[in-house]
């Protein structure tokens, strides 16, 4: 029983946190030091962010039927269909991230255990929030933004592999003070997470140990991360949308202060 509220409670906090701009890799270390968490960590963590996945599969579906529509057909030349343009952008945004992400590997696998870089970690994303409050009002939509735009994007979410830095957060910020309008920093953000959690699925599923793997506690919090997860996009959305959501700086603060007390002083 322990093991199920253990799972349903981590699956919450990745959904949560996968989307609201606060870290999902470092709210799970933290909850896996605080928990006491073993096992094969591997290959909860995977089917977590798999479950976060769903959501985004979900809420996006329209975007991404378009872009399979408009790469087989269309009334436009084929680069100056929206659905290609999104999608070429999703793939200049990608690779940034692919290229951080195998290059620095053993660098982020370390953070992963280093409770005290994901503290500061987290003040940074506090800092990366509060930013976008200056940020002008954005009128460019994937229609207009240029390739370079995609890459820098690119490059926030590469170093948000990074416990404590949030992905969300940092794509969204770095969309908007970019210029993007908000629907689109949050539309573009959040298309951009499927290749990035598909990429890191395939390449950690050869760390996942092998032997008896127990599927309930799988299972409760995959079904848990997706729910979560799906809330969690929607609000994300309705409130990037209506303005400021640099107030989660208020929040990533104190948490970064008291975690890296604990750190120093547990």
């Amino acid at each position: 029983m322990n093991e199920i509220l253990s799972a349903i409670l981590l699956g919450v906090v990745q959904g949560l946190t996968e989307f609201l701009p606060v870290s999902s890799s470092g709210h799970l270390v933290l909850f896996h030091s605080f928990l006491g968490a073993s096992g094969d960590q591997v290959m909860f963590d995977l089917v977590l962010h798999v479950g976060t996945l769903l959501p985004v599969l979900v809420v996006y579906r329209e975007d991404l039927l378009g872009i399979v529509r408009d790469v087989f057909a269309g009334e436009v030349p084929f680069l100056e269909r929206r659905g290609v343009r999104l999608l070429l952008l999703m793939i200049v945004g990608t690779i940034p991230t692919g290229i951080i992400g195998l290059l620095l590997e053993d660098v982020f696998e370390q953070l992963f255990s280093n409770v005290l870089s994901v503290g500061i970690a987290l003040g940074v994303t506090g800092f990366v929030l509060w930013s976008t409050r200056y940020a002008s009002p954005g009128k460019q939509d994937e229609r207009t933004m240029p390739v370079w735009k995609a890459i820098v994007i690119g490059l926030a979410q590469g170093a948000a592999i990074t416990p404590g830095i949030s992905r969300s957060g940092s794509t969204i910020a770095a969309a908007l003070l970019l210029g993007l309008d908000r629907e689109t920093a949050a539309r573009y953000s959040f298309l951009l997470s499927i290749p990035a959690i598909s990429g890191a699925f395939i390449l950690k599923l050869g760390d996942v140990e092998g032997g008896d793997v127990s599927l309930l506690p799988l299972i409760v919090g995959f079904v848990a991360a997706a729910v979560s997860g799906y809330l969690a996009l929607r609000f994300l959305i309705g409130l990037v949308r209506r303005g400021d959501f640099s107030r989660f700086s208020w929040y990533l603060w104190p948490l970064s202060a008291v975690t890296i007390a604990w750190a120093l002083f547990a």
